[in-house]
């Protein structure tokens, strides 16, 4: 019996011994640091946005917040590790005083010679023997207007025209065809409730307007059910815009109509027989283009008619200048719309359709012709990828988008 328990006690002093050596054998990377973190002043890091999209010459922001912890205060010193040369990281440190966390907008710019790829970075924060990472990830993508991909629309109905509205791009076209989408990839097609052609598309005051065909005029408060409405006119009807409070659409023979809720319509006197085949409002004035036609009213119902033009097909505003397209490559430009210049573009196509956004004109047109210029007057046309003739465009959501026949959707980026 003695034997048995010399020897339970030898096991035991055994294994205590044993646990006393673990507890002093020196620790892991980790758990030592661990202990030391836990008391020691410290940081963490995170961003709001973890991936930015960026053009060159441009920059993007994302938020950084710095959380201290432990009773840590000082200079955090800041830079981007992987980023290609041209971009580059402000501020380069963020500075915290006390025990808030500290939000600090970051800006990445990109310049005009970084290649269009996706580059997976890493910030870096800095303070003395102390370093923490986030990653980021940096798409660079060329200017809008200057690369154009296909998408897939699900059908192969022609297209006459495409607009923005509401966070909603709307392409309209033949037999009442009207598609949606929320990004110019996606597309989702919607019963019009006509089987006329569409042309023109507008959105105001809560309301989508398509007009097309024999007077055709659909609405819809959200993009989805569309509601046929009586424009009591049979001529086709090619465009509509929206400004101060009043729609008003155009068409064949000088034709003008204007409604205040889209609904009820009301015809008006235009003073001219010529069609008219697109409208647009701004800075102040509506003013509408045609065959051989330029109309100007500041009210949508008491209209002049000015100095005659060549056949033009499509109209914008952007940068303080009217730009008007036409038929053998017209382009003409006005700050008034009543006094316009003829410019060059560089191209006989006939040009159909105009829009503007992002500091960019764009001009579409037959032969699959895209034109950009920055300023109305300098063209450059672009490659986009089809020999259809391309109808109209518009721009949203940072997004060109230009439709044409055969159920052509391009978009720029």
């Amino acid at each position: 019996m003695l034997e048995k328990k010399w020897m339970a006690l030898v096991l035991t002093l055994a294994l205590a011994l044993a646990a006393c050596e673990g507890n002093l054998a020196p620790g892991g990377g980790d758990g030592g640091g661990g202990g030391d973190e836990g008391t020691s002043p410290t940081f963490t890091l995170s961003l709001n946005l973890t991936s930015l999209t960026i053009v060159p010459e441009d920059s993007g922001q994302t938020t950084l917040t710095l959380t201290p912890r432990n009773g840590f205060t000082g200079t955090v010193s800041l830079s981007l590790l992987g980023a290609p040369d041209g971009v580059t990281l402000s501020p380069t440190s963020v500075s915290v005083m006390g025990s808030n966390r500290v939000n600090q907008t970051l800006n990445l710019s990109v310049g005009a010679a970084v290649a269009s790829s996706t580059y997976t970075l890493t910030l870096q924060a800095t303070a003395g023997s102390l370093t923490k990472t986030v990653s980021l990830t940096l798409s660079v993508t060329p200017p809008a207007g200057t690369t154009w991909t296909l998408r897939d629309s699900g059908t192969s109905i022609g297209f006459n025209n495409v607009a923005y509205g509401n966070g909603l791009f709307v392409a309209v076209g033949l037999g009442g065809a009207l598609l949606t989408s929320p990004n110019g990839t996606n597309w989702t097609g919607q019963f019009s409730g006509t089987s006329d052609a569409l042309f023109g598309f507008a959105y105001g005051n809560g309301l989508f307007v398509a007009v097309g065909g024999y007077g055709a005029i659909v609405t819809s408060s959200d993009g989805r059910i569309w509601i046929p409405r009586a424009s009591r006119k049979t001529y086709h009807l090619w465009g509509v815009t929206y400004g101060n409070g009043l729609f008003v659409a155009v068409g064949d023979s000088g034709t003008i109509l204007t409604s205040s809720d889209g609904v009820n319509w009301t015809a008006q006197t235009s003073g001219t027989s010529s069609s008219l085949f697109d409208i647009t409002y701004s800075n102040g004035l509506f003013v509408a283009v045609g065959n051989g036609a330029s109309l100007t009213s500041s009210d949508g119902v008491h209209w002049t008619v000015q100095p005659t033009m060549n056949n033009l097909q499509g109209l914008t505003y952007g940068n303080g200048l009217f730009v008007a397209v036409g038929g053998g490559g017209t382009i003409f430009t006005s700050s008034n719309a009543t006094s316009w210049t003829a410019q060059t573009p560089g191209t006989d196509k006939n040009l159909l359709g105009v829009a503007y956004g992002n500091g960019l004109f764009v001009a579409v047109g037959d032969s699959g012709t895209i034109l950009t210029s920055s300023d109305g007057v300098n063209w450059t046309a672009q490659t986009s990828g089809t020999y259809y003739s391309l109808q109209g465009v518009a721009y949203g959501n940072n997004r060109f988008v230009v439709v044409g026949p055969v159920g052509t959707i391009i978009t720029s980026p």
